[in-house]
């Protein structure tokens, strides 16, 4: 029978719950737990990695913005109660709670916004140190693929510019309470020791969303708007598509834009 203690699942918020205690155990072992103190994870809905992280030695602050997954963690877990931040993550200003200070990032998250969860670790990369969750599978290879692939994209250029991205392993849709339609993978975000870049950031990011925006053109073509020298536009790397770059190469095309004149 089912217990009445339980939040029933949400569509429009993309909940699917965890029930596999020992995948949870997994989740909550691959953070590293180096170079920060205070861990924040996203949409805790019962709580069944969040008892995992409550016995590490780190503080565990939950952030989600379901009310009845609210009010059943602040009565099934006491203790994690004041630390329970009933909002948008999305919207939030997380230094409300975090002051400035570095905090690590982990959940089973929506998957209707799990990019926009790792585009806003990006903005907030310089207090990430670490990242862990799961995603959709196809979207966590995504984010972990390399040059040449297929799915290779923004988010695979974005994310590894700043991370070391390791994609740790897959989920199948019968531990999930609805199983999803699809498979889960969990990967792990890493902060580089050096993660600044040697160019514009904002230029860079724009470059690679604009290159993306039509893979299939050379970037000479799919970099317009951006009023290039043709000196420039002869260089070799104009003539490849954005999805034949690696970061480094992306790093690269940034540089030599910044410093075009005509």
């Amino acid at each position: 029978m089912e217990n009445q203690n339980q939040v029933k699942a949400k569509k429009h918020l993309g909940q699917h719950f965890l029930t596999d205690e020992s995948i949870a155990q997994d989740i909550a072992d691959s953070l590293s737990l180096e170079g920060y103190n205070d861990v924040l994870e996203i949409g805790p809905g019962m709580g069944v990695l969040t008892k995992y992280l409550l016995k590490k030695n780190t503080t565990t602050h939950v952030i989600e913005i379901d009310t009845e997954s609210v009010a059943y963690l602040k009565n099934n877990y006491l203790h994690l109660a004041d630390r329970v931040i009933e909002q948008d993550f999305l919207k939030y200003d997380l230094n409300l709670v975090f002051n400035n200070k570095p905090f690590a990032i982990i959940g089973n998250f929506p998957y209707n916004i799990s990019s926009q969860i790792v585009f806003k670790t990006l903005e907030l990369r310089d207090q990430i140190p670490e990242f862990s969750g799961m995603f959709q599978k196809e979207v966590a290879l995504r984010i972990c693929s390399k040059e040449g692939s297929k799915v290779y994209g923004i988010l695979s250029v974005l994310t590894q510019a700043f991370y070391e991205a390791e994609y740790l392993f897959t989920v199948p849709p019968t531990v999930f309470n609805p199983p999803p339609k699809v498979d889960s993978g969990v990967l792990r975000l890493k902060r580089k020791e050096n993660y600044s870049l040697p160019c514009d950031e904002k230029l860079f990011f724009r470059v690679v969303k604009t290159g993306f925006q039509q893979r299939r053109k050379t970037l000479r073509n799919s970099l317009k708007t951006f009023n290039l020298s043709d000196n420039l536009k002869a260089n070799a790397i104009f003539g490849q598509r954005p999805e034949q770059l690696s970061v480094a190469q992306f790093i690269e095309l940034t540089l030599l834009i910044e410093n075009d004149s005509e």
